[in-house]
């Protein structure tokens, strides 16, 4: 017997895909439509799990459009009343010693099928202990990656305030110019100025079992006179208009030579008048002496440390200018050179230096005239040898790494790779500086804190004296190299219009920008326009009293 078959109306929707809204049952009508396309591809006719099988999330749902999610659980309202008992992390699984413990058994075992079975004795021990090392300092090295790489970057200020309407005209990357190399003659000696003491011997001999405390010399003067405010150089210039083109210190001199190894920020002013070029200093902060500014792990800008960056480098130089005058002998033998010191008075105590201003010769068109510093002299075999005296601090051993009180009696050398690791733009620019000058020694001293958190009281552990162009070839330093990045830096300067200028060091970045500023720019008068009402600091808040206190202030008044 046939059964009958009915066939059920099938409504026909003109206007797009699927069923049109007159023809839904009324037992579907709030059920959620899923959208999709003809060129979905379909991995199961249902899914029961939802999210569940995760990886096969591309397999299946490469194309998908996403029009599934309709049927997604949404829980919009949070429950601040909830918290979790246990917070502690979960456990990790201990699944990575055992496939690697079976590897390296299994290479083993393969290295033997490949010897015989044979045991080689002390050769296969050897070998062993070979490979365990290679292995640790794999591991070593990925430690110290992920370390690094996850470590927080710290940022730091820009050394003068960039104003938005100072344009930029020239950026340098500082890796570009480690490549330069320029040839320069020996220099000529203008004048001398000056006088200086002579050095005691005795503190060749100290050590870390002889200390000696670190001595304040308060009533000495240090005179750190810019370039344009020297009257040795106005002169100069009044007496013999073409003595020079270029005029700078040694002090700015170094700063630019040893560029490529800076990390913070620094800045120099630039004035063309004419054909003339002069750099300047903006303010006494460019006489700081930085302190671990190249190491690893970089010193974090904190105010109220005293082993901030600034706290740091304030307490080096204070170290560096009373260290040069303790090591002086102290019967005040002197040794006068041509002309008296040209910034200190009458009846004045006079730091112990002198003052060599020198020109070279860049070019046909160029010569470069600076004023180099020079800190004592000392007698050797009858004559006398100039020096310059700078002087390392230790502060705190557990970030530096390396106690000197410990090492620097038997392991100096290891205490020098120390400091030319975590202050190798320092120990540059002190020996760029020696070369300019022409000294024939460079000491260096080494200070280090009573205690680590005592940042007031230092001790003299021992002092070292090197010859300025074999210490230069030891911390790698190439002189044709300092030269070609000065040479590249005056090319550039000269080839601007009569102006203002500044060079600045960006604090983040191995870039040197040069920026045109006003005339008036960074002098006492210079009033700079205010910022902008958004990034103007908001005014403290206002207590407002209450009306007791209010009449009784009254009644007091």
């Amino acid at each position: 017997m046939a059964v009958a078959f009915g066939v059920p109306q099938v409504a026909e929707n003109l206007d797009g895909w699927g069923p049109d809204a007159e023809s839904v049952p009324s037992q579907l009508e709030h059920v959620p439509y899923a959208p999709f396309s003809k060129g979905d591809r379909v991995g199961r006719a249902s899914d029961w799990t939802g999210q569940a099988f995760k990886y096969n999330a591309g397999r299946f749902d490469r194309n998908n459009t996403g029009g599934a999610s309709v049927f997604n659980f949404f829980h919009n309202e949070d429950e601040d009343s909830f918290h979790l008992v246990d917070t502690r992390p979960p456990p990790r699984p201990k699944y990575g010693g055992r496939r690697f413990q079976q590897r390296f058994q299994r290479r083993d075992r393969d290295e033997g099928r490949r010897d015989g079975g044979r045991d080689s004795g002390a050769g296969a021990d050897r070998e062993r202990q070979r490979r365990e090392r290679l292995q640790q300092q794999k591991r070593g090295q990925w430690n110290a990656y992920w370390q690094d790489k996850n470590a927080p970057r710290i940022v730091y200020n820009s050394s003068v305030d960039i104003r938005p309407e100072w344009a930029v005209l020239e950026q340098i990357p500082l890796t570009s110019l480690s490549k330069l190399s320029y040839e320069v003659g020996e220099p000529e000696d203008i004048t001398t100025c000056g006088t200086l003491e002579y050095y005691d011997k005795t503190f060749d001999r100290v050590t870390p079992k002889t200390e000696k405390p670190l001595e304040r010399f308060e009533n000495r003067n240090f005179y750190k006179v810019t370039t344009t405010d020297d009257p040795v150089i106005r002169r100069l210039l009044l007496e013999n208009e073409n003595v020079g083109t270029v005029f700078a210190t040694d002090a700015i001199l170094a700063t630019l030579m040893c560029s490529p190894r800076s990390m913070y920020s620094w800045d120099i002013v630039v004035q063309k008048v004419g054909n003339k070029l002069f750099f300047d200093k903006r303010d006494a902060s460019f006489d700081l002496l930085t302190v671990y500014e190249t190491a690893q792990e970089p010193i974090p800008e904190e105010k109220d440390s005293i082993n901030s960056v600034h706290s740091l480098s304030q307490e080096a130089t204070f170290i560096n200018q009373n260290f040069s005058q303790q090591i002086l002998q102290k019967d005040g033998k002197k040794f006068a050179f041509k002309e008296p010191n040209p910034f200190a008075s009458e009846n004045e105590e006079v730091a112990s230096v002198a003052y060599r201003y020198r020109k070279w010769k860049l070019d046909d068109e160029t010569t470069l005239v600076a004023r180099c510093e020079l800190h004592s002299v000392a007698e050797v075999k009858g004559s006398e040898i100039l020096l310059t005296v700078n002087a390392l601090n230790e502060f705190d051993s557990r970030i530096t790494g390396v106690d000197w009180r410990q090492k620097i009696e038997n392991q100096r050398g290891a205490v020098l790779a120390t400091e030319l690791k975590n202050n190798a733009n320092k120990l540059a620019k002190w020996t760029a500086q020696a070369l300019l000058s022409g000294a024939d020694q460079m000491k260096l001293g080494y200070v280090s804190r009573v205690h680590p958190k005592d940042n007031y009281n230092h001790t003299v552990l021992t002092l070292q004296g090197y010859k300025p162009k074999e210490f230069a070839g030891q911390i790698n330093l190439n002189v044709n190299n300092m030269w070609g990045i000065l040479k590249t830096v005056v090319d550039i300067c000269m080839k601007l219009d009569e102006g203002k200028y500044l060079l600045v060091k960006d604090p983040n970045k191995p870039t040197v920008r040069l920026y045109s500023v006003p005339a008036d720019a960074f002098e006492n008068d210079y009033a700079e326009e205010p910022l902008p009402e958004d990034e103007q600091a908001p005014p403290p808040p206002v207590e407002e009293k209450p009306e007791a206190t209010e009449e009784k202030d009254a009644d007091e008044i």
